[in-house]
């Protein structure tokens, strides 16, 4: 089989589903609040489109898993999550493997899965008739598997290296808040710049040993809300794209930050890409992000499960 072409015969094509009864899950939070707003007009555009709704509001993370997890065993027709990359997060790890679809009522500040498959930012009506509409794609999905064995799956991408140690430090902080924490996080991460050392086996022959400032690896082509750091990533294809960044001038990785807004960096010269169905990622100290949210420390072994997933997107996309 030529690993560059599709390695599921329904990848890239779109089906048509019945809708007529939904299970949809909420994050209150995202969007700074905005969520509970959007998820009432979705859902009540859903009602008027004959669907019936399900809500679920988990107390946490993982309540929220259970109760999904029981409702999709009842039986639903597809799950709505309203919210941003991270309550999609809590979706995959329920939908990865079955044959139910995920709608996206996007409400959140990265959106960065609503943006690679078509679905309008705060727009709940819309985002309801794509619902509703019942036009489905098979997607692949990344896996993480750490090194206990346990397994976290991940539609966009996973950021290693100098972006999860951004993260990292974001999290210990208690101010400032929601966007300039991270920024602040960044800066300081800055100060300490440096090679950090790596080791990638990919496909289980190439190995790559080297200082890299990070490496990501892409289901889809954004993370972070909208940064192509993936520019050329395939949701069908049966394969991550990887990036790579060798750089500890902290100037030319400023420099670099406007073209990964583009996709342009790929062509700069202390940039390297790659594709490959798995990788063995290893590098001391280093924890794993995957949609925004904690994955694992490394080692990991990150790969791509084709076919794993059904999502509603719009049928002109």
């Amino acid at each position: 089989m030529n690993a560059e072409q599709p390695v599921n015969p329904a990848a890239g094509r779109l089906h048509r589903r019945r809708i007529n009864k939904v299970t949809a899950l909420t994050n209150p939070q995202s969007g700074r609040g905005a969520a509970v707003s959007a998820a009432e007009h979705a859902i009540a555009r859903l009602h008027h489109r004959g669907v019936e709704v399900i809500e679920i509001v988990g107390e946490n993370a993982e309540d929220a898993r259970y109760l999904l997890a029981a409702a999709v065993e009842k039986g639903t027709d597809a799950v709505v999550v309203t919210g941003g990359d991270g309550v999609i997060s809590i979706a995959l790890q329920v939908l990865a493997g079955t044959d139910v679809p995920l709608g996206i009522n996007p409400a959140g500040t990265g959106n960065d899965h609503a943006r690679e498959f078509g679905v309008p930012t705060m727009d709940p009506e819309s985002a309801a008739d794509i619902i509703a509409d019942g036009w489905t794609e098979t997607i692949d999905l990344g896996r993480i598997r750490d090194n206990h064995g346990v397994d976290k799956w991940f539609g966009t991408v996973a950021a290693t290296g100098f972006d999860s140690l951004v993260t990292d430090r974001a999290n210990r902080m208690n101010w400032p808040h929601g966007r300039m924490r991270y920024y602040a996080a960044m800066v300081a991460e800055l100060s300490q710049l440096r090679p950090l050392p790596f080791r990638l086996v990919i496909d289980g022959t190439q190995e790559i040993d080297r200082g890299l400032t990070l490496a990501a690896f892409g289901n889809t082509r954004s993370y972070g809300g909208g940064m192509l750091i993936c520019p050329t990533a395939d949701h069908t294809d049966g394969l991550l794209d990887i990036t790579m960044v060798r750089t500890g001038s902290r100037i030319r990785f400023l420099r670099m930050f406007p073209t990964v807004v583009k996709g342009t960096h790929v062509e700069l010269d202390e940039v390297t890409t790659a594709r490959a169905k798995s990788i063995d990622v290893d590098c001391p100290g280093i924890n794993v992000y995957a949609d925004g949210d904690f994955a694992c420390p490394l080692p990991a072994n990150i790969s791509v499960v084709p076919g794993a997933l059904h999502i509603l997107r719009p049928n002109n996309c």
